[in-house]
């Protein structure tokens, strides 16, 4: 069951980038002979671990994307979002486990934490993986970026921690957590950094939200830029979805694991909870 997971993260990671790469004039057909694979079964397998079709985030990703959600679907944070948070597993059911990372640990810069690390297979593409006892804590894309530089980015976060290579447990780790395990991840930061990645959990799929809104959602209205700097700041790319903030000017504004990731990730979610907005080649 693991290599199958794997392989058609692999499999929808590159049919993702080729789609991003080709523009709205990539047909399904063209899409599957870059896939190897029949255009019936890339369909049904997109489709199935996707969640919506080729032809669909193909629509979406043309779109201006960013400007589109921020007009349509953004969120204050400040209503009940009980409904958006009950998404059948989706990731912002993620409970976030503070036991395992005190302040003052954290202050210490990760001393007497032992880290494993290792490359893994995400639906975005592969990925540096951290885990601490507790669950995953890290996760960075290298699609902008070699392996060896990820992880280096995230190491700094906690210099003091012992680093150990994988084990052979992390992919686990990470196909649990993009299925939506609520058991799978150790938040590590400081508490006000905690409590700006809290507030990203409570953005549902499809919806954004501005770094203002975080700030007064937070009790700190006047620290805009603090919690840009968190946001940035988030060690667990996708999963704690810091993708789903926007400048106010409708602006994609910064990723720390690349923009052109960021725009990916939105168009897909935002397919996920809409119908199409035009008409594609894609079938």
């Amino acid at each position: 069951m693991e290599y199958e997971q794997t392989y058609h993260y692999r499999l929808i990671a590159r049919a993702i980038a080729q789609i991003a790469a080709s523009g709205p004039e990539l047909s399904l057909n063209a899409l599957a002979r870059e896939m190897d694979l029949s255009p019936a079964h890339l369909q049904r397998v997109f489709t199935q671990w996707a969640g919506i079709s080729p032809k669909k985030y193909q629509q979406f990703l043309t779109a201006d994307v960013a400007r589109t959600l921020l007009a349509q679907r953004h969120s204050t944070l400040d209503s009940a979002l009980g409904a958006g948070l009950s998404g059948g597993g989706r990731l912002h059911d993620l409970i976030v486990q503070w036991e395992g990372m005190t302040p003052g640990t954290y202050a210490a810069k990760g001393a007497g934490l032992t880290i494993r690390h290792g490359v893994c297979d995400t639906p975005f593409g592969r990925a540096v993986a951290m885990a601490s006892a507790h669950g995953l804590c890290a996760i960075g894309f290298t699609s902008h970026q070699p392996a060896d530089l990820t992880r280096q980015d995230l190491q700094r976060r906690w210099p003091a921690a012992t680093f150990e290579p994988d084990d052979g447990r992390l992919q686990d780790l990470v196909t649990a957590a993009f299925a939506g395990d609520a058991s799978a991840l150790h938040l590590m930061g400081a508490p006000f950094q905690v409590k700006v990645w809290q507030a990203l959990l409570e953005i549902p799929e499809g919806a954004v939200t501005t770094y203002g809104d975080i700030a007064r959602h937070i009790g700190h209205p006047g620290a805009v830029r603090a919690v840009g700097t968190a946001v940035g700041r988030n060690p667990i790319a996708y999963l704690i979805p810091c993708h789903r903030v926007l400048r106010r000017d409708g602006g994609m504004g910064g990723y720390h694991w690349g923009v052109e990731s960021k725009r990916q990730i939105l168009a897909l979610e935002a397919a996920r909870t809409d119908p199409p907005v035009s008409d594609g080649v894609i079938g």
